[in-house]
């Protein structure tokens, strides 16, 4: 959505907006001009949008509870309203565009593509799901560029919407079982959006995904059956260095800006992408270690020398196996520390046990309140619920306001803040908290 708010903001549309709370992006938008509410109460809207109905177009997406005071206000008065995902596919329908799809790694790959792209004398316009830091945005815009690069949200199946040239698919591992009932129901709609690329495009696919289309390459970490897959992966003063073997040649020596076995293969997926449109293989490698990584994808917020801390997104088993893993092959030996906020109470109770065998994997671990989003409490799901299924680790459970009181930097030498709600307003006090320590 901050997307979207900043294309508008930029063509000089006036963008007024409601957020649950208030965070580091909302206050920066806010000091871009645009008008953002926390208030649920109809007289917060602006008095030029209901003097403007008309002209005044309202986008949403399906985080807006039903309950919400300023949506129905919106839908009783008869405004045009768009879902977000309706917007995103209007605007790029005037570019070629290259639409990365997945329930894990889409963020990384579309922002590692368009850091490669706009390196190289393609450019691109770029709609992001994260904050990448190369830019400080989640919005690239190049008035120069035909290119747009889109990350392709699987959720409530918005990625319908795009009619993509080239398509990348990371995962179809099961997840939003409150929009999709069951994994076939959700296996279908990938295959749908496979089916709106281009007939004459090209679409990728992690070699686990089994999806078709008429001109399809596989990628692989390390399957020398598929079309791109690593080789001579080693950890060199703390960074990944490997090759890449592509159906051209080989390319030695590659290093990227950002850690993680998972992103090795999203490095994969962004290698054959940029090939696929024509740029060369030094450019591809120059963008790759010029990347920067995306806010909350396996980001460093302290890297010293007796003490390691990590924020990251994840909010799947799939990506916390993805996650631990990757700490362990750079941090052997080291003790590994969680903090862990269950995203939606549905996705912790259809992976309840795939969660707790994950979380297991570290020494210790911090359960803190299930953040619900969307959704309102499940009787018997919450922080114990897990807890409960853990076994063989230090565990406990802790809540917002009482987690940074009780970390002890004498306790820990590598750190993980991990999921998808509001654990990120605990990043800056745990961090100002270690460093006083």
């Amino acid at each position: 959505m901050s997307a979207l708010a900043r294309y508008f903001n930029s063509k000089a549309i006036p963008v007024f907006g409601y957020d649950l709370t208030s965070t580091s992006l909302t206050k920066e938008m806010e000091s871009n001009g645009m008008s953002i509410t926390y208030i649920d109460k109809v007289d917060e809207i602006d008095a030029s949008i209901k003097a403007n109905k008309e002209t005044t177009l309202v986008i949403y997406t399906p985080a807006i509870p039903s309950s919400n005071t300023i949506w129905n206000y919106f839908q009783e008065e008869n405004y045009t309203l768009k879902k977000r995902a309706e917007v995103l596919g209007m605007i790029t329908e005037q570019y070629k565009t290259i639409a990365v799809a997945g329930t894990h790694g889409k963020t990384t790959t579309s922002s590692m593509i368009a850091v490669v792209m706009s390196e190289s004398e393609l450019k691109c316009n770029a709609f992001l799901g994260g904050i990448a830091t190369n830019y400080n945005s989640n919005l690239v815009l190049d008035d120069s560029s035909d290119w747009v690069v889109v990350e392709a949200d699987e959720y409530d199946r918005s990625f319908l919407t795009l009619v993509p040239n080239v398509a990348v698919v990371t995962s179809t591992d099961s997840d939003h079982l409150d929009v999709y009932g069951d994994s076939d129901s959700m296996d279908k709609s990938f295959q749908d959006f496979v089916n709106k690329v281009n007939p004459t495009g090209k679409v990728f696919l992690q070699e686990e995904v089994k999806l078709s289309f008429g001109n399809t390459e596989t990628y692989s970490l390390d399957n020398k059956s598929s079309k791109y897959y690593a080789e001579n992966i080693s950890v060199v003063n703390g960074d990944f260095v490997f090759d890449v073997v592509t159906p051209f040649h080989c390319i030695e020596c590659i290093k990227i800006g950002i850690n993680g076995l998972h992103n090795i293969e999203n490095a994969l997926a962004t290698i054959a992408v940029c090939q696929e449109i024509g740029i060369d293989n030094q450019t591809i490698k120059n963008g790759l270690e010029n990347y920067k990584g995306v806010k909350r994808r396996f980001e460093y917020i302290l890297k010293e020398k007796d003490l390691i801390f990590i924020d990251d997104y994840a909010h799947h088993p799939t990506e916390i196996k993805a996650l631990v893993s990757s700490v362990r092959r750079l941090y052997p030996g080291k003790k590994i520390t969680g903090v862990f906020q269950p995203h939606l109470f549905s996705r912790t109770k259809n992976f309840g046990d795939e969660f707790a065998n994950e979380l297991s994997q570290m020494d210790e671990v911090i359960v803190l309140d299930i953040y619900p989003a969307r959704e309102l409490p499940m009787e018997g799901i919450d922080a114990d619920f897990l807890l409960n299924k853990m076994n063989g680790i230090s565990k406990r459970k802790e809540t917002k306001a009482t987690v940074v009181e009780t970390i002890n930097k004498s306790e820990l030498e590598v750190i993980l803040t991990i999921g998808a709600g509001d654990i990120s307003t605990l990043i800056e006090p745990i961090k100002k908290k270690l460093i006083q320590q």
